[in-house]
């Protein structure tokens, strides 16, 4: 009797326990499709509003949804030209939804050398000059640079399942309902002589509207959380589309009319053209919901702005914020910005208490062990 523990298993989450989210994709419907940017950008994000025929997933504001693409069928034909397998329709129709057409890898080329015995391909694994080559291309540069007669079981072997994108949601239930929201920048770009487009955002940018129909499914992110405390401030870096779960931060704490204060800084290129959610942005800061914004357009005068330049700028408020219990958030490119973000908040720690350089470190490591400082980045 003394080894028998009791489990109460009707007992329901409590307050501090987030629901398991179910990760089965479900079928949504496009209710909205509008270009954030201006006709005169040279970028194009797409706002997305998703209607769930049923009850919106438990998502949380700092959750992602996996967005199911169809790749493009332009690129679909190129391929099966390439290959000599036009007219095959049930291999395009396989080629559009459910098999990655862009991804190129080493082991891609392996597979694509065990299935055609392709001596120059061989070669090319062979070399020390594979990954060099594969930088910048994706399948249709490897099947026209080394011809060979390909099957449609090749094509199966050599490419792996099309996987979801993952976006972070720039919703919050408690405002929006049974509804998600994405921001989704068009990735275009052209390399070794050939346009290129991201899968999902161009797919999205391109061929969705509304009234459409998409997959999804919930990627709950539970290291990317407000404060458990609604009275704790927040501080939110999100340039460009990293501005996404922040716009679900504000929505929650608004809703849920939380006392913290929020504090956002977003950038971009220009003012005019590239300011996503300008109106809203206005509106919080009119009803309170947003304390405050610093913004950084990077192209709107000679030297180039930035957001960690307008950290660096506010880096006394800044601090007291921080001193004060504020959490720090950062959402966005993970190879230069969120990096620049970190160490310009290290400088603002040395000079507003002046720090040597390993103090102002530790006071930033502090924040991230005690998960007052977290990212999301990509």
């Amino acid at each position: 009797a003394g080894n028998v523990v009791a489990v109460d298993f009707a007992r329901t989450a409590g307050a501090d326990e987030e629901a398991e989210v179910s990760r089965e994709p479900v079928t949504v419907e496009v209710i909205e499709h509008v270009n954030l940017n201006s006709s005169r950008s040279d970028k194009e994000t797409i706002h997305l509003a998703l209607a769930f025929e049923d009850a919106a997933p438990a998502y949380e504001p700092g959750d992602s949804l996996e967005l199911y693409p169809e790749n493009d069928p332009a690129l679909v034909d190129q391929i099966l030209k390439a290959a000599g397998l036009e007219g095959d329709s049930v291999l395009r129709q396989a080629l559009l939804a459910e098999r990655d057409i862009t991804t190129l890898s080493a082991a891609t080329i392996e597979r694509f050398v065990k299935a055609t015995g392709h001596e120059d391909a061989r070669r090319l694994i062979e070399s020390n000059e594979v990954r060099a080559w594969i930088e910048g291309r994706h399948l249709i540069d490897l099947i026209e640079t080394y011809p060979a007669k390909l099957t449609a079981q090749h094509l199966s072997d050599i490419t792996r399942p099309l996987p979801p994108r993952a976006y972070s949601i720039a919703s919050s239930r408690a405002e929006v309902g049974d509804e998600a929201h994405l921001t989704i920048a068009a990735v275009r770009y052209t390399s070794h002589g050939r346009d290129r487009t991201g899968v999902a955002s161009v797919h999205v940018a391109d061929r969705i509207r509304t009234g459409a129909k998409l997959r999804v499914r919930v990627k709950p992110n539970k290291h990317f959380r407000l404060p458990a405390n609604p009275a704790t401030d927040i501080i939110m870096v999100g340039p460009g589309t990293g501005v996404a779960p922040f716009r679900a931060f504000v929505q929650e704490r608004r809703a849920t009319e939380a006392p913290g204060r929020n504090w956002l800084f977003f950038g971009d290129r220009h003012f005019i053209h590239d300011f996503l959610y300008q109106l809203e942005w206005q509106e919080a800061l009119e009803d309170g919901s947003l304390a405050r914004i610093d913004v950084a357009f990077s192209r709107d005068q000679p030297e180039k702005i930035y957001v960690q330049d307008r950290i660096w700028e506010q880096r006394r408020e800044l601090v007291s914020w921080l001193d004060g219990g504020a959490h720090f958030y950062v959402c966005g490119d993970a190879k230069a910005m969120a990096k620049d973000v970190r160490a310009a908040l290290v400088k603002a720690f040395a000079d507003v208490k002046s720090l040597d350089a390993a103090a102002a470190e530790a006071a930033v490591a502090g924040l991230e062990r005690s998960h007052r400082y977290q990212q999301d980045v990509y």
